[in-house]
C-alpha cells in the first residue's frame, strides 16, 4: 500500500481560484508541470473541490475579487471546516491596502502574490510554502506519534493497576473495562441529551480513563471480606464500605500529582461513586447534583457490571433483567437523565461489552489525544495519516466510478451537491451543481417534489437515527427512470444538533421495476387479450360502486354488460384452437375500442366479456351501438354477440348481485335465440324466473362448451 500512496502523491496538487481564465492560465504555466493543477473560476467552484479533494489539494492561489463568492468568503468556509489547518493558502491579487492584508493573515492566509505576476517569486512562495508545510506535517506528525504513545503507556499503566485490584477480587479484569466503556457510552449519550454538564471530548475521555481506578481502594480490603461467598455481617459490610475513602485518600496522598486533573477526577470517582440521587449512598450520604457528574455515571456502570457479572456470592442476571431492577429503584436511586442515556444505549451495551469471550480489549487505536498536546489546543492528523486519508479517498472514487451508482455529498452552507465522476456521466449534469434545490437543469431531471421530500426526511432523521431511503422516478435525457436513494444525513455535534448536509447514492431500479411493472401486468390481465382478468375487474368496480356516502346512488349510473360470443365452439372445432385464440384477441380488440379509454374490459372466462361504464344517461343507445360495432366477421368466421345488461338504477351497488342480474340477461337472450342483447330490468319477474329455473348455472366461467 505504501507504494500506492507514494504513486500516487507524487504530483502535489495546487487548486488555482480565479474568475479570469487569463489568470489562471499564467499561474498553471509559471508554476511548471511539477504540480497537479486544477481550476476553479469562482469562490463556489473552489469550496465544491476542496469538498472532494479534502487534503488531496496542497496548495490553494486565492484571488480575492470574484463572482458568488468573493475570496474572504471562502476563506470563512476553510475556517469553519478546518480546512485552513492542512491546507495553505496564498492570496494572489492586485490589493495592496492594509486593512484588507490584515483581515486575509486574520483568516489564516499563509502569504501573498501581487500582480503583475512574476515568475520567479510566485515559483519561489509556491515552493516555499510547500516546503513549509511538508516540514510541519512531518514534525506534528513525529509529535503526535509521541502522544499517542505516551497516552498508550499512561493507559496500559491505569489498566495494569486496577487490573491488580481485580485480581485480588477474583476478578479477570472486565469489570474494569466494561465500567470504562459503558462510562464513555453514558458520558457521550449525556452530552447530546442535554448541555447541562459542560463536558467535552477531552472531559469524556479523561473520565473513562480514571474510572478504571474506582475501585482502587479495595487493596486495603482483607481477602476474607473481599472474597466472601456468602452474605455481609454489619461488621463486614461496615469493612467493605471503607474502600471508597480509602481510595480517595490514596489518591490525596500524592503529592507530587494530587493537583493533576486525572488524580482529581479519580479521586471524586473513589470517594462518591457509591453515592446515591437521593442522599441514601455513602461516605458521605451526598444527594444529586452534589455528586460530581463523574461518580453518578460510574456508579450507574459499575452497578450495571455487578448485576450482569458472575461473583462469588450470586450468578449474573440478565442484560433485560439488571435494566428493569436499575430502572425499579431496586439498587438505589440514580440521576434521572442518568437513566435516560442509559435507556438510550441499552440496545448496543451487550455488543459493546463483548462479555464472557476474552475480555474487552484496550481501544489504543480510538485514544483522544489530549487538548494542548499542539498548536493551542488541536491536535493535529500526522502525514502518515493524511497519506491515508488521500489513499482511501482515492478508493472511493475508483469504486463510484466501477459501481454504476451516482454518489453524492450535499453540504448546507453553501449549498452545494457533488456527484461522482460516472454519475455526473449518467444524469447529465455536471459534477459539481451549486444550490441544486433551485438549479433549473438539476430540478428538472429530479423533480421539485422528490427534491422537496428527499430534503423532509433529511431533516426529520437525527444522529441516532440519519439513513433515508426512497425510491424517485427521474428525468434523464427525456427518459422516465426508477431511481432508488439511499441517503445518510450529517448532524453537527452542538445541541441542538444543526443539519449540515447529506452523503448518499442514487441507484438504478429502473430494470427491476420494470420487471415489478410486468408481474403487475401478467397479475392483472389476461395473457392472450391482454384486456384485465376478472379479478382485477371486480376490484376496479367494486370501487366504483363504492359503500355509504362514497357516491350519489342517483346520479352515478354503472353500467354492467356480460358479452358472449355465439357459436365460438364452432370456430375451434373447425378451424382449431390457434384460429379461436385470434378470433378471442380481435373480439377483445374490437371491444376495446367500442367504449372509452377510462371504462372497464375484461375477460371473465372462455369466450365471455365484461364491460363496465358510467353513463348519466339513458344507457340503451349506448348498448346497441356497441353492439352493432361487435358483429360482423373475422377472416370468413362470422361474429354473432349476446349481451346481458344491469345497471345500478334501482339502487343495487354489489358487483355480486350486479353480475348476477347481468348474467340473467345473458341467459335469457341466448335461450331466446342469439345475437343481440337483453336488460335485466326489462325482464318481467316471470322471464327472470324461467332463467333460473332452467340453468344449472348462470355465469359463462361455470358452464360447459356445450351450453354455449
Amino acid at each position: 500500500m505504501r507504494a500506492i500512496i507514494t504513486s500516487l502523491n507524487e504530483k502535489q496538487t495546487i487548486l488555482i481560484v480565479d474568475d479570469s481564465m487569463l489568470n489562471r492560465a499564467l499561474l498553471a504555466d509559471m508554476i511548471g508541470d511539477a504540480y497537479r493543477i486544477i481550476e476553479a473560476e469562482d469562490g463556489k467552484q473552489a469550496v465544491a473541490m476542496l469538498q472532494k479533494e479534502g487534503t488531496g489539494v496542497s496548495l490553494v492561489l486565492l484571488d480575492y475579487v470574484m463572482p458568488q463568492m468573493n475570496g474572504f468568503d471562502v476563506l470563512e468556509v476553510m475556517n469553519k471546516n478546518g480546512w485552513i489547518k492542512d491546507i495553505p493558502v496564498i492570496m494572489v491579487s492586485a490589493e495592496s491596502d492594509a486593512a484588507y492584508v490584515e483581515r486575509a493573515y486574520e483568516l489564516g492566509v499563509t502569504d501573498f502574490i501581487n500582480r503583475p505576476y512574476d515568475v520567479n517569486i510566485v515559483r519561489r512562495r509556491v515552493m516555499n510554502t510547500l516546503m513549509l508545510y511538508q516540514k510541519q506535517r512531518t514534525l506534528m506528525g513525529m509529535v503526535a506519534d509521541q502522544v499517542y504513545e505516551r497516552e498508550k503507556s499512561n493507559n496500559l499503566m491505569v489498566y495494569i493497576l486496577s487490573h491488580i485490584v481485580e485480581f485480588r477480587n477474583g476478578e479477570s479484569g472486565m469489570h474494569v473495562l466494561n465500567v470504562q466503556a459503558m462510562t464513555e457510552m453514558i458520558l457521550t449519550q449525556l452530552v447530546r441529551l442535554t448541555d447541562q454538564y459542560a463536558l467535552t471530548a477531552d472531559d469524556i475521555s479523561l473520565i473513562t480513563m480514571a474510572s478504571s481506578l474506582h475501585d482502587i481502594g479495595k487493596i486495603a480490603i482483607p481477602e476474607e471480606v473481599l472474597n466472601k461467598p456468602g452474605r455481609f455481617t454489619d461488621e463486614e459490610f461496615a469493612i467493605m464500605k471503607t474502600h471508597s475513602a480509602v481510595g480517595s485518600d490514596m489518591l490525596d496522598d500524592l503529592e507530587l500529582y494530587k493537583d493533576e486533573k486525572l488524580v482529581r477526577v479519580a479521586r471524586d470517582i473513589c470517594r462518591w461513586h457509591h453515592e446515591r440521587w437521593d442522599g441514601r449512598g455513602y461516605p458521605d450520604g451526598l444527594a444529586g447534583d452534589e455528586i460530581p457528574i463523574s461518580a453518578q455515571v460510574v456508579a450507574l456502570a459499575d452497578v450495571y457490571d455487578a448485576l450482569t457479572s458472575q461473583r462469588v456470592y450470586k450468578p449474573p442476571f440478565s442484560h433485560d433483567e439488571a435494566l428493569r431492577m436499575i430502572r425499579d429503584g431496586e439498587c438505589g436511586a440514580f440521576n434521572p437523565l442518568i437513566l435516560e442515556c442509559l435507556a438510550a444505549v441499552a440496545d448496543d451495551l451487550e455488543n459493546r461489552l463483548n462479555r464472557g469471550v476474552t475480555g474487552r480489549e484496550i481501544a489504543v487505536d480510538t485514544l483522544h489525544l489530549a487538548e494542548g498536546a499542539l498548536d493551542n489546543g488541536a491536535a493535529e492528523a500526522s502525514s502518515r495519516t493524511l497519506e491515508l486519508l488521500d489513499y482511501e479517498r482515492m478508493k472511493y472514487h475508483f469504486f463510484a466510478s466501477m459501481s454504476n451508482e451516482v454518489q453524492f455529498e450535499f453540504t448546507e452552507e453553501p449549498p452545494m451537491i457533488v456527484l461522482s465522476d460516472w454519475g455526473d456521466r449518467k444524469l447529465g449534469l455536471p459534477e459539481i451543481v451549486m444550490d441544486p434545490y433551485n438549479d433549473e437543469a438539476f430540478c428538472s431531471v429530479f423533480g421539485h417534489e422528490n427534491l422537496a421530500e428527499l430534503s423532509r426526511l433529511l431533516r426529520s432523521s437525527d444522529r441516532e437515527n440519519p439513513l433515508v431511503d426512497m425510491e424517485m422516478e427521474v428525468t434523464v435525457n427525456g427518459e422516465t427512470r426508477w431511481l432508488h436513494a439511499l441517503a445518510r444525513a450529517l448532524w453537527s455535534d452542538e445541541n441542538p444538533p444543526t443539519y449540515l448536509g447529506s452523503i448518499g447514492k442514487f441507484i438504478d431500479i429502473d430494470d427491476r421495476q420494470a420487471e415489478l411493472r410486468d408481474l403487475q401486468f401478467k397479475a392483472y390481465h389476461d395473457p392472450l387479450t391482454e384486456v384485465v382478468n376478472g379479478a382485477f375487474a371486480r376490484k376496479v368496480i367494486v370501487e366504483r360502486l363504492g359503500d355509504g356516502d362514497d357516491c350519489d346512488r342517483d346520479t352515478d349510473r354503472l353500467v354492467l354488460a356480460v358479452c358472449d360470443l355465439d357459436f365460438f365452439k364452432q370456430a375451434n372445432d373447425t378451424y382449431g384452437h390457434q384460429f379461436g385464440d385470434k378470433v378471442l384477441q380481435h373480439f377483445a380488440e374490437r371491444l376495446q375500442e367500442s367504449v372509452r379509454g377510462g371504462d372497464v374490459v375484461a375477460r371473465v372466462g372462455g369466450d365471455e366479456f365484461l364491460i363496465c361504464m358510467e353513463c348519466p344517461v339513458d344507457p340503451r343507445p349506448l348498448i346497441e351501438r356497441i353492439h352493432g360495432s361487435l358483429e360482423g366477421e373475422f377472416e370468413g368466421f362470422p361474429l354473432s354477440v349476446s349481451m346481458g345488461v344491469a345497471t345500478t338504477d334501482d339502487g343495487v351497488r354489489d358487483y355480486d348481485e350486479l353480475f348476477r342480474r347481468a348474467d340473467v340477461a345473458l341467459y335469457y337472450k341466448k335461450r331466446g335465440g342469439r345475437g343481440g342483447y337483453a336488460f335485466y330490468d326489462d325482464l318481467s319477474e316471470a322471464e327472470r324466473g324461467s332463467v333460473i329455473e332452467g340453468a344449472t348455472a348462470l355465469s359463462g366461467i361455470d358452464r360447459s362448451d356445450a351450453d354455449q
